[in-house]
């Protein structure tokens, strides 16, 4: 493990968190999927992460803070969507205009679309905890119907999505770049990964289509 000189400070920390907090309750009925409760779980187990591979903790923490706030911008959105606003909290909050950009950076990394193998450790941490929240067995059941409402798509387009974006890193092996994690967890996502998968294919059957008509 590498040792990584701390690059933000606790007070800066507590900064970006209370500013976000307040968004996050500004914008409640916004954001029922990404809201305080998805930040929280997510900062906290990317710190965990972060502490086991030796990489920046206090980065991760705010990256981790910061890492959805596009959503507060604009609705089914990328992370490059909310750079704006991201880089505006972190320079109220006395974050160094360096740093900023490297915490930008490591939100991009640990985007699931477009992430790879060989992104940084601190870019691990933050998507091994976000895509734990997207594998948690409570997800598709508690969570998915508030994902619809906020972004305002359909059940067919979260389904690809997901079995897009996922299914490969999946099935290649880097899922969760943590062993912990990936030892801990892999047969919560592969059992997600098989019901969207299945949803996906159900819904090429017209008679399910006919079931949702009736129901929605």
């Amino acid at each position: 493990m590498s040792t990584v000189t701390r690059t933000v400070t606790a007070q800066a920390i507590s900064e970006v968190e209370g500013e976000v907090w307040r968004l996050c309750r500004d914008l409640a009925a916004k954001l029922q999927f990404h809201g305080w409760h998805h930040v929280s779980f997510v900062r906290d187990k990317a710190v965990h992460f972060a502490r086991r591979n030796g990489s920046d903790a206090a980065l991760v923490e705010v990256a981790a803070l910061v890492h959805d706030v596009n959503y507060m911008v604009r609705r089914n959105s990328l992370p490059v969507d909310g750079r704006r606003l991201r880089l505006d909290i972190l320079a109220r909050a006395g974050v160094p205009d360096e740093v900023a950009a490297r915490v930008d950076a490591v939100v991009e990394e640990a985007e699931m679309r477009t992430r790879h193998r060989d992104i940084s450790p601190e870019a691990q941490a933050l998507s091994d905890a976000d895509t734990l929240f997207k594998a948690l067995p409570v997800t598709p059941v508690v969570l998915a119907p508030k994902y619809l409402e906020e972004n305002g798509i359909t059940l067919r387009e979260l389904a690809h999505k997901i079995v897009g974006e996922q299914r490969g890193k999946h099935d290649e092996g880097y899922y969760f770049y943590d062993p912990e994690a990936a030892a801990t967890y892999s047969r919560w996502a592969t059992a997600n990964l098989e019901l969207w998968s299945c949803i996906v294919e159900s819904l090429d059957d017209p008679t399910v289509n006919e079931l949702l008509s009736a129901v929605s």
